[in-house]
């Protein structure tokens, strides 16, 4: 009988592979045979798959080929696995505080607090709840420089008795919205413009000429306060105005401040820029190392505290994020002490997947009407079940320290723990009976009366359009000359506009700038103008 050449060639294809099974059946036997789960030089290498594995050596390139060193095989489940696994290593960044530094803490009370809050981590003094911090960018990406101008997210996981609470501040008090409609515009107007993924600073000036209640924010952001030459030596605000709530149904507003204990310290931007360029990580190094030498850094936290009374009749909006409340009105009252003693096993599981939100809250503490707040508290866990995935509370760097049943809150992917078992996952069973925590106390009639006309108050929906007026420009006025009285900073802010302003290429925008900053100050406008087109003549001789 005559064999074809194509004949041949697939009789020898399918005899070498029945010789290369052969062999590789005899060394699985082998290695199965004398498969032990360590030994004596270190642990023994299995996939998490058991087929294939474990390998006879713990070298990476150990493969799979046919005897000649050739074809790549499909059997070769540690190629497949370990390319698979690498394609999906990164989960979704966020879309904003990409770039950021972690740590873990206590925060420890420091003063009595039974008066204002019900809340247990506060209950009494020298009480000590550890911490999860996070501090960020905003806008840039994960790779990017984090001394680049820029506000900065203040984000604090408390693990408390009653449950976790996050805060998630920023290190300015005030923000450059107040509309939460414009949250995605504002922060698309400070990124990338989506024709050239350049910075636009025709983008960003156009948004604020537009919005212009957020020129209090771009004052902190144009200041040396913009570029801040320490986590350690940064502050925090909740910007958010909060109530605190005791047992008796009453509550109170608040706003937070985290104080440092180290002394503010800022950059120059000429030397935000320069560090930008020597050490990109420049301000996660500095906090990673000072905890690894055992200089932990410590911050005050106090509160604005104001009555439901008095927010009725205040001169500004006490739900406005654009607006401060003067610390001679209400005066700072202390809270406790955060402390930051150790850096994070690793940096992935503990820092990356962390989730922060604005919802996360534990009795003691309650949201109030401020618009960008509610609208945070939906955005934030919203933007982690998509990042993270919906169990993303499960992860243990976000799972309670504290007993969590919420039956209610089961399956869905990559769910770890035990389901909840047999119980109910419906409201209202009679079979197996749920209690809420906590049980709130009966309120008194006159209390419940006071609340009610206070809802009224802050409660009535109405069709709303918010409005610039000369009283957005009252404090930003206050602020200019708190920045003029500390020697050479008002140059130094003009600098820092015109360096970011020249860049703006449409002559009436730019003129437009100039007249919101003159709004808030003459003398403001008129250096601001100077700097800018000072700067844009020199760069076009």
């Amino acid at each position: 009988m005559l064999w074809s050449s194509s004949s041949l060639s697939l009789a020898y294809l399918r005899a070498s592979a029945w010789l290369y099974n052969m062999r590789l059946l005899g060394e699985l036997i082998k290695m199965q045979s004398s498969a032990t789960t360590h030994h004596g030089d270190g642990p023994l290498l299995h996939s998490r798959r058991r087929y294939s594995c474990p390998y006879g050596s713990s070298s990476t390139t150990v493969q799979l080929r046919d005897g000649r060193a050739g074809l790549s095989l499909l059997q070769d489940t540690q190629l497949i696995e370990t390319l698979a696994h690498f394609s999906r290593e990164r989960i979704p960044e966020r879309v904003v505080h990409a770039k950021a530094a972690g740590a873990y803490g206590e925060f420890t009370v420091t003063a009595d607090c039974s008066d204002i809050t019900s809340a247990s981590f506060l209950s009494s003094v020298g009480k000590t709840t550890p911490v999860l911090w996070r501090v960020s960018t905003v806008g840039p990406e994960s790779g990017s420089a984090d001394t680049v101008r820029d506000v900065h997210g203040w984000a604090m996981k408390l693990y408390t008795d009653e449950g976790n609470l996050d805060w998630v501040f920023n290190n300015t008090p005030v923000f450059f919205i107040r509309d939460p409609i414009k949250f995605p515009s504002l922060n698309r107007s400070h990124k990338r413009n989506p024709r050239t993924h350049l910075p636009d600073a025709n983008m960003f000036w156009d948004f604020h000429n537009s919005s212009p209640e957020g020129f209090h924010q771009l004052l902190h952001l144009f200041s040396d306060r913009g570029t801040p030459a320490s986590l350690r030596h940064m502050n925090a605000y909740s910007g958010h105005t909060y109530k605190l709530t005791t047992a008796d149904g009453g509550f109170r507003y608040v706003k937070f401040h985290i104080k440092t204990d180290q002394g503010v310290r800022n950059f120059t931007r000429e030397e935000a820029e320069t560090m930008a360029g020597k050490n990109p990580d420049f301000l996660i190094q500095d906090m990673f190392d000072a905890i690894e030498r055992g200089e932990y850094p410590t911050w005050t936290v106090f509160a604005q505290v104001m009555e439901p009374a008095q927010a009725e009749n205040y001169r500004w909006n006490i739900f406005d994020m654009t607006k401060v409340w003067p610390h001679k009105d209400f005066p700072l009252r202390e809270l406790g002490k955060l402390t930051l003693n150790r850096n994070p096993n690793n940096y992935f599981t503990d820092i990356e997947q962390a989730a922060f939100s604005p919802s996360t809250m534990v009795p003691g503490i309650a949201p109030s009407a401020d618009p960008m707040l509610q609208a945070r508290m939906f955005a934030y866990p919203d933007a982690a079940r998509y990042r993270l995935g919906a169990n993303y509370q499960q992860l243990p760097t976000n799972a309670a320290k504290s007993p969590v049943y919420c039956p209610f809150q089961r399956d869905g992917k990559m769910n770890f723990s035990d389901n909840y078992g047999a119980d109910p996952n419906y409201v209202g069973s009679s079979l197996q009976p749920t209690k809420f925590y906590p049980q709130l106390k009966r309120m008194a009639p006159s209390t419940i009366s006071t609340l009610t006309e206070h809802e009224k108050w802050m409660g009535e929906v109405c069709t709303f359009t918010s409005q610039v007026t000369d009283d957005d420009f009252v404090q930003p006025a206050a602020l200019w000359e708190v920045i003029k009285r500390e020697p050479g900073h008002e140059q130094r802010f003009y600098g820092n506009v015109a360096a970011h302003l020249s860049g703006v290429t449409c002559e009436r925008l730019r003129s437009d700038i100039y007249a919101w900053f003159a709004r808030i100050s003459p003398d403001l406008g008129a250096g601001v103008h100077q700097a800018t087109e000072e700067l844009i003549a020199s760069s076009a001789q």
